[in-house]
């Protein structure tokens, strides 16, 4: 099983570790999310998104045009990742054609540790990255599992729309608005109507 999220604008208003701690209690998949470190403490495979890295990889460059060990450090991931992508696109998410990706992954991270950064956001990064680097890649080595939560983040802003006109601020009310969302969500990816299922009786949703 694959769980993508992005939920912490959601549930900022009450304890994020509590109720991620609830959310995935004995949960045994793999975990997509960005780089909040609460997940850090979720005891399961992870993959972290590689497009929040990116962005912020490109914010740091907007703002440090000259630093050579940043422009290093991006270019090398940047030509990593639009190789992947490039496979992505032509074979789907399957681990068997991510073969040399894993050795270049590998290779990447390791020249990046072992670079001798001087300047502090070039040492930013790094350690961002050396922290990181059993959960930037492990995508590579599953089949289905995406590089990114771009799904998560587009039902976190239909939850945004709709969080001032609920009539509930309790954890539980937003808990059960929460699973409402996530099977219409869940419905709408699989080309099904919300309605119709709800009134089908079915408990499970087909893969």
């Amino acid at each position: 099983m694959v769980l993508v999220l992005s939920i912490w604008g959601v549930f900022q208003a009450f304890s994020f570790c509590t109720i991620l701690e609830d959310m995935l209690d004995g949960f045994k998949g793999m975990l997509v999310s960005d780089f909040y470190a609460a997940y850090d403490s979720v005891p399961c495979p992870q993959q972290k998104c590689l497009i929040h890295l990116m962005r912020d990889i490109n914010e740091d460059l907007n703002k440090n045009p000259f630093d050579e060990e940043l422009k290093a450090i991006a270019g090398r991931f940047g030509l990593l990742l639009r190789e992947i992508v490039e496979t992505v696109d032509r074979y789907g998410l399957k681990a068997q054609h991510f073969g040399r990706h894993r050795k270049s992954a590998e290779g990447f991270i390791e020249h990046v540790v072992g670079m001798n950064c001087a300047t502090e956001v070039g040492r930013a990064l790094q350690k961002r990255i050396e922290k990181n680097k059993d959960k930037l890649f492990t995508f590579l080595l599953y089949d289905g599992v995406p590089w990114n939560n771009n799904n998560a983040e587009h039902a976190v802003r239909a939850f945004t729309r709709m969080r001032n006109v609920i009539n509930t601020s309790s954890p539980k009310g937003t808990r059960d608005y929460a699973t409402l969302l996530s099977i219409q969500q869940t419905l709408r990816y699989r080309g099904r109507e919300f309605l119709e299922f709800m009134r089908s009786g079915e408990m499970d949703i087909p893969s």
